[in-house]
């Protein structure tokens, strides 16, 4: 399952940082994707349940102001992410003990917006000089965002 187009994909990725991405990135770009944004929704459900609620919503969810800044610079980009397609990643995950709000669902092609834009920024500051991240430079990255979300 992948969260959009090859050519959406690349052209977001142009857009973003100039990285030139192919259609073999998309695999990697969506399960990073996919497991960040689980990584969120575990974080949210803990601060949910310390809250005594049932329910995730968007202020459980751990957004840095860095993360908060990458929604906003997607939202300029003016590009669409489908919802449809995150939450069917999703439902193929672990299940939470919490429900995830309408209101949080709602937030997600931004905040996976938010994530990709990130992603594809870190890539130039890894290596400056990429043009095609290559897997060593993808195993980098997302080693960041391990350390960090």
């Amino acid at each position: 399952m992948v969260l959009m187009a090859v050519s959406r994909f690349q052209r977001f990725f142009r857009s973003a940082a100039g990285v030139d991405v192919d259609k073999n990135d998309l695999r990697r770009y969506s399960g990073f994707v996919n497991d960040k944004v689980y990584d969120l929704l575990v974080i949210g459900q803990a601060h949910a349940k310390a809250n005594r609620r049932d329910i995730i919503e968007p202020w459980d969810l751990p957004l840095t102001k860095g993360l908060q800044e990458n929604i906003h610079r997607f939202r300029l980009l003016d590009e669409d992410i489908e919802l449809k397609p995150i939450l069917e990643q999703l439902a193929a995950l672990p299940p939470l003990d919490l429900s995830v709000g309408e209101q949080t669902v709602g937030r997600l092609p931004e905040i996976v917006g938010g994530l990709s834009v990130a992603l594809a920024q870190t890539f130039k500051i890894v290596d400056p000089d990429v043009k095609n991240p290559a897997t060593e430079q993808w195993e980098r990255t997302i080693r960041v965002f391990d350390l960090l979300l």
